[in-house]
């Protein structure tokens, strides 16, 4: 099984997300994602920064896959993933049908990423059509609606993407025109002051009687536990699971990779360090809440 570095989801300032991926390229992980997926205004590194990243990541023998926004609103945001494109080298994840199409169009191979909605074998099989290569499941996904769907698939001749599932970090749960951070901090989101740096792994949110709830993170929103698939390594197998993916986060990423490196040649299932996916059960997702 490989392990992926997915996309950095927070806004960190450039010197430390420099920093973050030079030392990454000396960690047991087979495939490093890149590019802004949340917000557009987050311009630290812009796409020539991103590229040039690629460039040495891919030198240093990883897998570069350069990740496309979730939410394109302006001409700009699909000039960006153009610009993805017309480069050439890398494969790109597409996070919405705006770069599924562009990869369509420029008859490139990309992968889905999970904000992508792939509910039914039908789907998945005209999007297979499109050019889709690799498949992240959304996080709602579990393995009884992934089995089911790849049965379907394979029942009418269909081949199976590669498939990868996120194995480590906070859940990007919601998307959303409106800006959650800027809103909290009272601050409007077209004079917001690029709040969200001051906050490298999210704000959080909790209830009324001070119990972690949810991440703000500029437009998207995050369940608050890091969830943890190493224990279900076997199952993952079983699927033909792939790709685990790791999200970035602000410290010790490092003993979190080389904690899923020990993992996946291990016989034996490593103990959680992280919180349960309910979704992947089909329980609730936050563990602890009754099912409504």
């Amino acid at each position: 099984m490989k392990l992926s570095l997915g996309p950095l989801q927070y806004f960190w300032p450039r010197e430390r997300t420099l920093a973050f991926y030079r030392e990454a390229a000396g960690w047991p992980v087979d495939i490093v994602y890149l590019g802004e997926t949340v917000c557009s205004k987050r311009r630290e590194l812009g796409t020539r920064d991103w590229i040039a990243l690629a460039e040495e990541l891919a030198a240093a023998g990883k897998e570069v896959v350069l990740s496309s926004l979730a939410l394109v609103e302006a001409e700009s945001e699909l000039n960006a993933t153009m610009r993805m494109l017309e480069h050439g080298r890398f494969l790109v994840e597409a996070n919405d049908l705006t770069a599924v199409q562009l990869c369509r169009e420029h008859d490139r191979p990309f992968v889905a990423g999970p904000s992508l909605n792939i509910y039914n074998h039908r789907a998945l099989a005209l999007l297979m059509e499109d050019g889709l290569r690799r498949w992240v499941p959304g996080v709602e996904q579990g393995m009884g609606l992934l089995d089911d769907l790849l049965m379907g698939h394979l029942c009418e001749g269909g081949q199976l993407p590669e498939l990868e599932v996120i194995g480590w970090g906070r859940l990007p749960l919601s998307w959303s025109a409106r800006c959650f951070t800027a809103r909290a901090l009272d601050v409007p989101k077209d004079a917001c002051g690029f709040r969200c740096i001051e906050f490298p792994d999210g704000l959080p949110l909790r209830t009324r009687e001070g119990e972690g709830f949810l991440r703000i993170n500029g437009i998207q929103i995050q369940g608050e536990e890091i969830i943890d698939m190493g224990p279900e390594l076997p199952l993952l197998r079983a699927l033909q699971v792939g790709i685990l993916r790791l999200y970035p986060q602000a410290e010790g990423m490092r003993d979190v990779v080389e904690h899923f490196d020990f993992a996946r040649g291990s016989a034996t299932p490593p103990p959680r360090i992280g919180a349960i996916n309910g979704y992947w059960h089909g329980m609730p997702g936050k563990p602890g809440l009754p099912a409504s």
